[in-house]
């Protein structure tokens, strides 16, 4: 994991506005052919011939989308830049930039901005995008951070959420439920810590969790391995706030019903051991728990032999007719509807 160090503190008056993109940004390498023209003008110009653009935003707001009292900034900076990046690869597209973009309080000083950025940077170099561009600000109601990433990718290539027709299979890559069980036990030794600051958690076992949780990695490898074996997906989207509501899209917007069977949903063999630990459901769990940031697509019943032995990829289930509705197949071989019950960004507080 990357490791969070901050000890030495420089106000970040001392800097202003420009000196501080000046010196946060002063090692980002232009590497992609499109950027024209990045950091230091008043916009960015990328040059992408006879390729489409592709532009996806995200907001990452303190309280809300991340607690630093257990997120390392250096973890976060590489978080935020996979949280968007994450949507290019889910329209099937090549990611090659993005801008950063932050709103910060007076009680974070230069130290801990370089500890967010490094994070990012490790993102940008790790994925091959540029930084282009952004913004600072001040704030206060603490961290707020906005990223935009483009991408590109030709027009018969795109893949948007709207095509999946009747009979495709439901496939998705990776394995779904670790993100939301990293931050059940990120949670759980909070509260440990307030009751009791002497604390030393044991958190090794848990290990793959909380890395699926603090340190997620988009799926650039989908794309391209889809390409390789000459797939085209007819939909496609990246599982941010769980199975269910990402089901759910592809289907509302290609007017078709599903039914994805249960025992199909991959899980990992940790999630399924702390499941039990916090008494908790493992379906439920990977239906609704979000933040894995795999990507849910749908392919051709034919192309289905190019994509059978992929370790990283599982058929969870099949599109069906609008009318026959979105069913969730049980173990028992019963048909529940699915419902939205993932995460809700503007949900009304109880």
């Amino acid at each position: 994991m990357i490791e969070d160090k901050n000890s030495a503190r420089t106000p970040l008056s001392e800097l202003g506005e420009f000196g501080l993109i000046d010196h946060l940004t002063k090692n980002f390498e232009i590497k992609q052919p499109t950027t024209d023209v990045g950091i230091g003008d008043d916009a960015a110009i990328l040059d992408f011939g006879d390729q489409k653009c592709v532009i996806s935003t995200d907001l990452l707001i303190e309280g809300v989308h991340f607690d630093l009292s257990y997120v390392p900034l250096k973890h976060l900076g590489y978080k935020s830049v996979m949280v968007n990046l994450s949507d290019i690869y889910a329209m099937n597209a090549t990611a090659s930039q993005i801008t950063v973009s932050i709103a910060v309080s007076n009680r974070f000083p230069l130290e801990a901005l370089e500890e967010l950025y490094a994070g990012i940077q490790t993102a940008a170099n790790l994925y091959n995008v540029d930084v282009i561009g952004g913004d600072t600000t001040s704030s206060t109601s603490g961290l707020i951070i906005s990223i935009t990433a483009l991408g590109y990718a030709k027009q018969e290539e795109i893949t948007y959420r709207s095509g999946a027709k009747n009979n495709d299979l439901l496939v998705v890559s990776g394995d779904l439920g670790a993100a939301y069980m990293g931050l059940q036990v990120l949670e759980r030794e909070k509260q440990v810590f307030n009751v009791n600051p002497n604390a030393q958690p044991d958190l090794d076992q848990y290990t793959y969790l909380i890395e699926r949780q603090l340190k997620p990695e988009a799926r650039k490898d989908i794309p391209e391995l889809l390409k390789a074996l000459e797939v085209q997906p007819t939909s496609m989207i990246d599982i941010s706030d769980g199975l269910s509501s990402e089901t759910i899209h592809l289907c509302t917007k290609s007017e078709v019903g599903v039914h994805l069977y249960e025992e199909k949903i991959p899980l990992d063999p940790a999630v399924i051991s702390i499941c039990e630990e916090f008494n908790l459901n493992s379906t439920t769990v990977a239906l609704n728990g979000g933040e894995d940031y795999e990507l849910l697509f749908t392919i051709k019943q034919e192309d289905y032999p190019k994509i059978k032995a992929n370790p990283n990829l599982t058929v969870i289930g099949h599109m069906t007719d609008k009318n026959d509705g979105m069913g969730l197949v049980t173990r028992a071989n019963e048909k529940i509807e699915i419902q939205a019950q993932g995460w809700n960004p503007i949900k009304k507080e109880g």
